[in-house]
């Protein structure tokens, strides 16, 4: 009986082996999870993350992982946002998201980030976070600026700019996003009492809006004599209606990133200094993490946030600069923060060219 029965599993492995070698179309080919960068609109500011992911894709061989990633654009709208998270939630092959928070006060977006992490999604936010006081839990770490201290250095040199104070009034998309907070509370520090705030104005990421908030701005508010974009597209918004209007005299033009129409304006003469962060580090490096986490390889959580556990350990910074125009400036090296490279404008286009960068 013994015999036989080794016979018959013998038969039994040969057949397993045969329906193995000959039937490949039974066995499913295996499926690429994904790590998805989720932004929180459509701006060019976003090509320069999309491009560190996928330098992080190509140089951390995602693909031998068995990964693949993808930037997936949001319209600055809560609900296009919520949706997209629904619909990695039932999905089989997301691994990991990277999320630019359209919101921080929607209590919705961070339940979606949880019911993410409780399926076994790993989620960090980049750009933009939650609220740290409510919704910490709905993400393993932040990537990006510190907004704060980036709207503070913007702050600072505008003082500098304007020693003998006047009006300003901030233009942003979402004036309830995170970064946009942090942002504008840090240029009111930077500047001190010598300036006072007129206005503060979202415009839904919308350009037209962009553009019609400084002309609005300007009509109420005659004595404004600084000019503050804190979303990448509102300084080119700026400097178009100051053109239009003729005032480039009459007022300083300070902003956030370096869009390219940006930077031909800084060239022209049109901007007095921008305040620039590092989307590629905020793309490259939530790859990074996030397939660290999938993988469940610890060395490099921990080379990425050392301090995770502890008080604000689960901030990783990624950088700023303060970019000013070649030749004549008010503005010096010594009156930023130590950690903020100084850069002229040639300089800084040096930097981009050696990413292969157009804007940052």
């Amino acid at each position: 009986m013994r015999v036989r029965s080794t016979i018959g599993e013998c038969l039994l492995l040969g057949l397993a082996v045969f329906l193995t070698g000959c039937g490949t179309a039974e066995v499913p080919e295996p499926v690429a999870k994904r790590i998805i960068i989720l932004t929180n609109g459509n701006s060019p500011y976003w090509d320069a993350a999309a491009t560190g992911a996928r330098d992080a894709a190509a140089e951390l061989k995602v693909e031998e992982a068995g990964l693949t990633v993808m930037v997936d654009r949001n319209d600055y709208e809560v609900e296009g946002q919520i949706n997209k998270l629904k619909q990695y939630a039932n999905s089989t092959d997301v691994a990991a998201v990277g999320i630019s928070v359209t919101d921080a006060e929607n209590a919705a977006i961070a339940d979606e980030l949880r019911h993410l992490r409780e399926s076994g999604i790993q989620v960090v936010t980049i750009d933009s976070d939650v609220d740290r006081e409510t919704a910490r839990d709905a993400r393993f770490a932040y990537l990006g600026t510190d907004n704060v201290q980036g709207g503070r250095e913007l702050g600072v040199a505008a003082q500098g700019l304007l020693p003998n104070g006047g009006e300003y009034a901030t233009f942003v998309g979402l004036k309830g996003a995170a970064n946009a907070i942090e942002r504008i509370d840090g240029v009111a520090d930077g500047l001190g009492t010598s300036m006072i705030s007129k206005e503060n104005m979202g415009d839904g990421g919308s350009a037209d809006t962009a553009r019609k908030n400084v002309r609005d701005a300007l009509d109420r508010n005659p004595n404004l004599n600084l000019l503050v974009g804190i979303w990448s597209y509102n300084t080119p918004a700026i400097v178009d209606i100051v053109k239009e209007l003729g005032i480039r005299d009459k007022v300083k033009i300070v902003g956030f990133d370096a869009e390219p129409p940006a930077i031909e304006a800084m060239a022209d003469g049109m901007v007095d200094v921008m305040v620039v962060q590092n989307p590629y580090q905020m793309g490259y490096q939530g790859v990074k993490l996030l397939k660290a986490m999938v993988e469940e390889d610890q060395a490099t959580i921990d080379e990425i946030v050392p301090g995770h556990g502890g008080r604000d350990g689960d901030l990783c910074r990624t950088g700023l600069k303060v970019v000013v125009p070649d030749g004549t400036t008010s503005l010096k090296r010594e009156m930023f923060d130590p950690n903020t490279e100084f850069l002229t404008l040639s300089e800084f286009r040096a930097w981009l060219r050696e990413h292969g960068l157009s804007g940052s």
